[in-house]
């Protein structure tokens, strides 16, 4: 495998898929920080990725999504995710789908937990004056209509 941070497709100006980083030694750091331990970075993309740790028996209180579908993978460690329709218990190798719109919350366990996120990147934020239209026909193609 090559370098994780070398870009192959510099030399040809193709995209190549490529090894970005062990995400098992990210969530087996031990005392591991709380916060993201990753991020996808990589220029062009089209999704954003982050690796969580949370430490046991914290938690990351209820938010809702509004705009995006996210796929959330444990990768060590559990937990509990509440949810408007209840408690799912985690465990390493749960994969779950959190619609858009769907409030949840977070709860490491005794051990801790550690989750991926992959989702749309989001689209850049437009400027505009206070007194400025909507251009209404950029906001739908963009899905913000």
């Amino acid at each position: 495998m090559g370098d994780a941070h070398s870009d192959p497709s510099a030399a040809s100006g193709d995209p190549v898929p490529r090894l970005l980083c062990d995400v098992k030694a990210l969530a087996a750091l031990d005392p591991a920080p709380a916060g993201a331990r990753w991020r996808l970075a990589e220029p062009g993309r089209q999704l954003d990725a982050n690796v969580v740790h949370v430490r046991p028996g914290m938690s990351i209180d209820a938010h809702t999504e509004p705009d995006l579908d996210v796929l959330l993978l444990v990768v060590a460690g559990g937990g509990v995710l509440g949810a408007t329709g209840g408690s799912v218990p985690l465990s390493e190798g749960s994969l779950l789908w959190l619609p858009r719109g769907s409030t949840r919350s977070l709860t490491a366990g005794g051990a801790g937990l550690a989750y991926m996120t992959v989702h749309p990147r989001r689209p850049g934020m437009r400027i505009r004056s206070l007194g400025a239209p909507r251009d209404e026909g950029r906001d739908e193609e963009q899905g913000r209509g």
